[in-house]
């Protein structure tokens, strides 16, 4: 029996029961794993965060497949957990379908999209782009070659969106700067691929990158270790992986899954749905990391410049464009 069927079992059986399970929330993360040091990591500290705050306990899932999303929506909503919170745009589309079958139940999902937000759905969504444009500038003040790298997972707008705001503030410190990209795939299994991850990376750096951001998931795992081993420097994503390779991840984009969960799970039955929120620097959904793994290497002055840029986002003073604007991105050819 696989994990996935002893899992989904085991939800089944609670709605069986006398409703212990009843109003606890469920957490279903996308493809690459819960323990993935990135997107889905976050998303389960938001949630570990609640059940050790709070006393209380929740359920969750790792998918295997594509096919198994609707399944462990619907097991989880007959099993009455409430709300069921998803990750990763991929689970957007059936998730609003599903919900109109369940109306007493919430859904949320972070980081998808539906173009008519059903009313027992909560989709919440980042400007990545303005994270991505502040560790451009601190990647292209780092840089000692002129040259830094983006390597994204899956071929999907949502990344290129993370590639186009990197490549504005890196342009912003250093209009000569070259930049090389790559994507890992165009399947979902372009997320947990820490082998590709590491060769993309070797080929950057035989291009002269000396700073790598990846945006690609477990993928990234794959591209920190090289940079490590290279003697480069890293930029890590979503969850803070200064701690992976310290000394050598200049800093992490943060994208907080962590708050977007905590808040869904707080929130319980109460959570306000049928919108969708969007997360940007002015409401702390997004930023970069600078602690103890990686102060040493974040100068006075790259910290004034990319706090300066930030507050200047913020008040609109600087526009970061947007790659889903025109579905391209002057700053950067993939």
């Amino acid at each position: 029996m696989t994990f996935m069927q002893k899992t989904l079992g085991t939800v089944a059986a609670l709605a069986l029961s006398a409703g212990a399970a009843l109003a606890d929330p469920a957490l279903i993360y996308d493809l690459g794993g819960k323990f993935d040091k990135s997107f889905n990591e976050a998303a389960y500290n938001g949630a570990q965060r609640w059940a050790d705050e709070t006393g209380g306990s929740y359920r969750d899932i790792e998918i295997q497949s594509e096919a198994q999303r609707e399944q462990a929506l619907r097991r989880f909503a007959e099993a009455g957990f409430n709300p069921v919170v998803t990750t990763g745009f991929a689970i957007a589309d059936i998730m609003g379908k599903v919900a109109a079958d369940y109306p007493d139940t919430k859904f949320v999902n972070v980081d998808g999209f539906l173009p008519e937000v059903p009313d027992n759905v909560l989709i919440t969504t980042f400007r990545e782009h303005q994270g991505s444009y502040l560790v451009g500038m601190l990647a292209a003040m780092a840089s000692e070659t002129d040259t830094v790298g983006f390597i994204g997972g899956m071929d999907i707008p949502l990344i290129r969106h993370f590639g186009c705001g990197f490549a504005q503030g890196a342009k912003a410190v250093n209009p000569d700067i070259k930049i090389v990209a790559n994507m890992t795939g165009t399947t979902p299994a372009a997320w947990n691929d820490p082998v590709k991850g590491s060769e993309l990376a070797k080929a950057q750096i035989s291009q002269g990158a000396d700073v790598i951001y990846a945006a690609a998931g477990g993928t990234g795992v794959g591209v920190l270790q090289t940079a490590a081993d290279e003697g480069i420097y890293s930029i890590g994503v979503d969850s803070n992986q200064n701690h992976l390779h310290p000394g050598s991840v200049l800093t992490s984009m943060l994208k907080r899954v962590d708050v977007a969960v905590y808040d869904a799970m707080s929130a319980g039955e109460g959570l306000e749905t049928g919108k969708t929120v969007t997360l940007g620097l002015a409401e702390e959904g997004v930023g970069y990391a600078v602690d103890e793994n990686n102060e040493s290497l974040i100068t006075e002055e790259m910290a004034a410049a990319a706090e300066e840029a930030k507050q200047k986002i913020i008040d609109g003073k600087i526009e970061v464009v947007s790659y889903y604007a025109n579905d391209s991105c002057p700053a950067l050819q993939f």
